[in-house]
């Protein structure tokens, strides 16, 4: 019982807009991105995701893994490393509010 009331909050505050990023804030963040997912976040390239219309809390999720070293991946280990905290959220939440 004690894990689902955990996990119930924690999902509670993680969809809390406290937690939002800038989406303007990160449209100027962009650019660094743009060369392989695309300029408005649609990747012209095969290999590389789309992230346009992905959900907020999954792209900032996997920037903190790829800065981490949890995720691997020698491009976005390179990208993710110089970012900030507020740069993930900032990022998640512009590509989170293309369509």
């Amino acid at each position: 019982m004690k894990k689902l009331i955990l996990a119930l909050s924690t999902t509670v505050l993680m969809a809390s807009p406290v937690f939002a990023g800038d989406a303007a804030a990160g449209k100027g963040k962009s650019m660094m991105c743009a060369a392989c997912h695309g300029a408005e976040g649609v990747s012209a390239i095969p290999i590389y995701p789309n992230l346009a219309g992905q959900k907020e809390a999954y792209l900032a999720k996997q920037l903190k893994a790829f800065k981490s070293g949890t995720r691997d991946d020698p491009t976005m280990k390179g990208m993710s490393a110089a970012l900030s905290d507020e740069d993930i959220a900032d990022l998640a939440a512009y590509y989170a509010s293309l369509k």
